[in-house]
């Protein structure tokens, strides 16, 4: 319909309208996405080709998010959010030190398996509920939770969407994750920790005593809450063993059947309705990251990152260590202003293109299911992980997590301007680049 010039015109046109819609806030992001992609398919532009593509790129990092979305909702029944909020009241002792250094602890592990802006939403109740007893403002650590779960997400290959994106792409394993880059992931979380008394410092400072009465509240739903975790632990178990089995079951497929198993107990245990489980899932986000991957693969159809690529070896050759730290810092300010998932997606492709125009793998580099990429480019994936998932951290929309944050706390009365989240996130951000930085420079000594 559209000779090949007109047509990459128009998709560039319609891709950069989206983005801009979404950073600017024009309309909600998930009509400007579904409109973008609606467009492109009456035009005959995005075809089922198209679809099918996206189908084996997106797969993966939607069954995650699916997967952790339904284990994560079906905790909720048994109490343990309410026993674990009294039991974090009273481990504080009053005191605003040992809520910021608590919160480290309460959602890092949980992030590192399940999806950060769940866990916001499920953890939110108990923040404010301590903050409230402090007698203290809430937005301040809701921010901070949100940035902890961000980053958490670099603890495990699952961590974040757009983490395991790069790692499926390069044949990553779990294991081979907690390996090579799990360590810069926790570098990552604990850079913040010093910041706390700077940024937090009227929190850090506060010295509140506690009501007398205030008492541990027991579990409603022990046995539920039993077996809940124990699918947990198992969803963990299978992440970690589950590629070494004869027969391999990948992290999606391991969320899968989690899911299955969690709404199996729901079911047997009669204490809520599938239905209403189903709900609760975050489906607009999930139909966001969707339609973003159709942007992108008809994106990818332009040519336009294979000129790019070419551009990034005439600025940096065949020099691995300057265009790593180069993606760093433009992938990570990219995500602090865009969904970070379709800026890892694209960036993905460019970068594939760099090292084959760079001779670092042959042109069968540029497939899908080409895994056999040289351990000397590992470090260039690894600081595209991290840009993807800490460059969220600088803004309100520069993370699911981030938005649901902001949103939880408008619903309280309290909403989070812009900038006032920019306050928090940007000297965060940069920190932890910072250290990220670091990492791959020591990564790439260690090669050498």
């Amino acid at each position: 319909m559209f000779n090949e010039y007109l047509q990459n015109i128009i998709i560039v046109v319609v891709f950069s309208a989206v983005i801009v819609a979404i950073a600017f806030d024009v309309v909600d992001m998930l009509l400007a996405a579904l409109l973008g992609v609606s467009f492109l398919t009456i035009l005959g532009i995005f075809n089922q080709h198209d679809i099918l593509n996206v189908t084996r790129s997106a797969g993966g990092p939607i069954a995650l998010l699916f997967g952790g979305m339904v284990v994560a909702r079906v905790l909720v029944p048994t109490g343990i959010f309410d026993y674990i909020g009294s039991r974090y009241v009273l481990f504080t002792r009053g005191s605003g030190k040992r809520f910021l250094l608590s919160l480290f602890l309460l959602v890092g592990p949980l992030c590192a398996i399940l999806p950060n802006a769940t866990t916001v939403i499920l953890l939110a109740p108990i923040i404010i509920r301590v903050a409230q007893a402090l007698k203290i403002n809430f937005i301040g650590p809701m921010i901070i939770t949100a940035i902890i779960s961000n980053s958490a997400g670099l603890l495990t290959l699952v961590g974040d969407p757009a983490t395991f994106l790069v790692g499926s792409a390069i044949g990553m394993t779990f294991v081979g994750y907690l390996q090579k880059v799990s360590l810069g992931g926790l570098l990552s979380v604990l850079v913040l920790v010093p910041l706390m008394p700077i940024l937090m410092r009227d929190i850090w400072q506060t010295e509140q005593p506690l009501r007398p009465d205030l008492k541990p509240e027991p579990l409603t739903k022990p046995y539920l809450c039993f077996f809940a975790l124990l699918i947990l632990l198992i969803m963990v178990f299978l992440f970690i063993a589950g590629e070494m089995l004869p027969s391999p079951i990948v992290p999606p497929a391991v969320a899968i059947i989690a899911a299955t198993l969690a709404l199996l107990l729901v079911y047997g245990a009669k204490v809520d309705h599938i239905t209403d489980v189903l709900k609760d899932v975050d489906w607009r986000t999930l139909l966001f990251l969707i339609a973003l991957f159709c942007l992108v693969e008809a994106f990818a159809k332009t040519g336009l990152l294979q000129g790019l690529s070419g551009l990034l070896y005439d600025w940096f050759g065949t020099s691995l260590l300057p265009i790593s730290l180069f993606i760093l810092a433009f992938v990570g300010v990219s995500s602090s202003v865009l969904a970070n998932i379709p800026v890892v997606a694209i960036m993905l492709l460019m970068v594939k293109g760099y090292l084959v125009t760079a001779h670092f793998v042959p042109e069968t580099g540029l497939a899908a299911n080409f895994l056999d990429w040289p351990m000397t480019t590992l470090p260039v994936f690894i600081a595209m992980m991290f840009a993807g998932t800490l460059g969220g951290n600088a803004t309100l929309i520069g993370a699911s997590a981030n938005v649901v944050a902001a949103g939880i706390c408008a619903g309280q009365g309290q909403p989070i301007s812009f900038m006032t989240f920019l306050k928090y996130g940007a000297p965060l951000m940069i920190c932890q680049l910072l250290v990220s930085a670091l990492y791959v420079a020591g990564f790439f000594y260690f090669l050498s």
